[in-house]
């Protein structure tokens, strides 16, 4: 499992470093920071359909990373493999509850242009589910 979380956190710093070179955008693993990461996606948006599946991809997996970190910084928990969405998740409350979250998905809607997928609505629905859970809460944000 370490190998995962290293992969994730090192996709995450991608995110921070491509994110210091805009103007105004402070990537700080914070939720607060997920705005300019809705900013980010909503700009590349427009310019989805000139890049390739490839790049698409990259930049979902990368992203969905970052909001991955910002979770585990907030709240902890472990990462595990979601072998049928094909994606990491992160478990956060164990044992008393687990309330999990996946981020690629959203993300890939949100660079399909789809405003629905926002961001940090998204993860704040995750966020006030974790501060509000009870013993044996099961809960998972796709």
């Amino acid at each position: 499992m370490a190998d995962l979380a290293e992969q994730i956190a090192h996709s995450a710093a991608k995110v921070v470093a491509s994110g210091e070179s805009r103007n105004g955008s402070e990537l700080d693993y914070s939720e607060a920071s997920l705005a300019a990461v809705e900013a980010m996606l909503a700009e590349a948006a427009e310019f989805a359909g000139e890049m390739t599946p490839a790049h698409l991809t990259t930049l979902a997996q990368d992203i969905g990373c970052y909001i991955l970190e910002v979770g585990r910084r907030s709240f902890g928990g472990r990462y595990l493999w979601h072998d049928q969405r094909d994606q990491p998740v992160l478990v956060v409350g164990e044992p008393i509850f687990r309330v999990a979250i996946l981020a690629w998905n959203k993300v890939r809607g949100r660079l399909g242009g789809d405003t629905g997928d926002n961001i940090p609505f998204f993860y704040a629905g995750f966020a006030e589910r974790v501060r509000s859970a009870s013993p044996g809460t099961d809960a998972l944000y796709v």
